[in-house]
């Protein structure tokens, strides 16, 4: 009996182990000669004020957020030549220096797997449906899409939901 593969995308509010998820996104892929990951963090600061910001908290439509990452993963194994994708982003209540997304993909070569990667954390940036709000010491508030975010996304050709 064949197991089932792990799903492409998780959504979740534990925390989760980047070597474990490579681990399982190569398991025994003898093609995989590449393997690139990102991990996004919680930062303390914002416009480079540290300790800024004390927490942060992620909404999101549960099956709506997992299915729009998962056209987004579809274009990007239409787009590079890559063998895997894997996206986890959490939700829910995180504190500076939690694990808040990761993005690993595997392909024969490193400019496919760079390529690709970047190019699911830019539309992971602007285009999944997440909110995020930050505690200040002036009290929580919405973070609003970057310029510089819809910028990158841009140079694949993708237009943001923001502009």
């Amino acid at each position: 009996m064949t197991q089932a593969p792990p799903p492409r995308v998780s959504i979740q509010t534990q925390d989760f182990d980047l070597n474990a998820e490579i681990a399982t996104l190569r398991a025994q892929d003898g093609r995989v000669g590449a393997v690139c990951s990102f991990i996004g963090t919680v930062r303390d600061r914002t416009a480079g004020e540290p300790g800024a910001i004390s927490s942060m908290e992620l909404e999101h439509y549960p099956g709506m957020t997992e299915k729009s990452i998962e056209v987004m993963i579809d274009a990007a194994m239409q787009r590079f030549d890559i063998f895997g994708a894997r996206v986890i982003h959490r939700v829910g209540l995180l504190q500076p220096l939690d694990q808040i997304v990761m993005v690993v993909v595997t392909s024969a070569h490193r400019g496919e797997s760079f390529a690709a990667c970047e190019f699911l954390m830019d539309y992971l940036k602007t285009q999944a449906p997440f909110w995020k709000k930050e505690q200040t010491p002036d009290g929580a508030k919405w973070v609003d899409a970057r310029v510089s975010d819809d910028a990158a996304l841009a140079k694949w050709g993708i237009a943001s939901n923001n502009s």
